[in-house]
């Protein structure tokens, strides 16, 4: 099987010829180019060739076309702040009242050199893979994006206390996300990754998301003409796991803190797991401890396929060293082949 037959049959809940690896190799392009994050993002060829060689060196299952995380603030005109060894962060928020909320202009994608560059990465990306690897795209979620645009704090008021000029930012987050996401698409992503922290309960209690966040995930999910993975960037996602099934998603981003047993057993047949190795752990792993984190979540989350093993955050840190990662393909293929050694 090539990698994105293997993809499919893990997501259609059946046992491909192994259990599929989604590394999810960001700015980690960069250390592997030996070369400044900023300088690294500058140039779409610098991605291309950075995720091709990681692709082969880690036995990576896709390719992934995320640049960093506030790019999209970047496109609303915000500073993004750029650190040597870590990813890239949002600096001053473009929301800094109410009143700003109503003079926010739509970016238009193919207009705007940051996003731009990631669709010139995945075209070329596309044309070098073709149909054999997933490409996967990725958008903030219009009700997680906020807390980059006006800081956490400052959001949480939003959604408790002002309802008008809440509806008026997730009416223009929700037209920008759909346009970045389909934009990906035409230029040749498989999927989009959807990141929603903020529909976590570790973020904020479900009944508040409910009538405030998922009803914005409903439209624009319904919108994005491709297939769907919702990540809840390290946020337990077993209390909202039906949540996410009903919205459409293929995929499901777990968390390392949810029970491994119970979420296999609500997931099955319903929707494929993506997860979920501790990427902050990882860091002082070493190929032994690698190896029985891998063992552990393909034992217990594997069998009947419905299964990528990944990260649980979204991102590796630049600090996880290489040989933790051939440790981890190597483990996959010890370990996730099948059929599956019972113990």
């Amino acid at each position: 099987m090539n990698s994105l037959e293997r993809t499919m049959a893990a997501i259609s809940h059946t046992e491909p010829d192994r259990v599929p690896l989604f590394l999810l190799l960001s700015l980690y392009g960069a250390k592997e180019l030996q070369m400044p994050v900023r300088q690294y993002f500058s140039q779409p060829a610098n991605v291309v060739k950075a995720q091709l060689l990681m692709r082969e060196k880690y036995s990576n299952d896709c390719i992934y076309t995320f640049f960093y995380a506030p790019i999209e603030v970047e496109a609303f005109g915000g500073e993004v702040i750029f650190v040597d060894d870590g990813p890239p962060n949002s600096g001053r928020p473009i929301i800094s009242s109410l009143s700003d909320i109503a003079s926010l202009e739509l970016p238009v994608v193919e207009d705007t050199p940051c996003l731009k560059r990631v669709l010139e990465a995945t075209a070329m990306l596309k044309a070098e893979v073709g149909d054999t690897v997933p490409l996967i795209g990725v958008v903030m979620s219009p009700y997680s994006l906020p807390v980059m645009q006006m800081g956490f704090e400052k959001y949480l008021e939003l959604i408790y206390d002002h309802p008008d000029e809440f509806d008026a930012l997730m009416r223009l987050n929700e037209e920008f996300c759909v346009a970045w996401a389909n934009a990906q698409l035409a230029a040749g992503a498989t999927a989009i990754c959807y990141f929603n922290p903020l529909s976590s309960p570790n973020m904020i209690e479900r009944e508040r998301y409910l009538v405030t966040g998922y009803p914005v995930d409903q439209r624009t999910i319904a919108r994005i003409n491709g297939p769907t993975a919702t990540h809840l960037a390290s946020g337990i996602a077993l209390p909202v796991i039906d949540d996410i099934i009903a919205l459409g998603s293929a995929v499901l981003g777990f968390s390392e803190r949810d029970d491994l047993s119970a979420i296999k057993e609500a997931s099955r047949g319903r929707i494929c797991l993506l997860g979920n190795l501790n990427g902050i752990d990882m860091v002082n792993w070493s190929p032994a401890q690698a190896e029985n984190a891998v063992k552990r979540v393909i034992t217990a989350a594997g069998a009947g396929g419905g299964l990528i093993l990944s990260d649980n955050h979204g991102e590796i840190p630049w600090q996880v060293k290489e040989e933790t990662l051939l440790a981890i393909g190597e483990a996959v293929r010890t370990h996730g082949t099948y059929p599956l050694l019972r113990v």
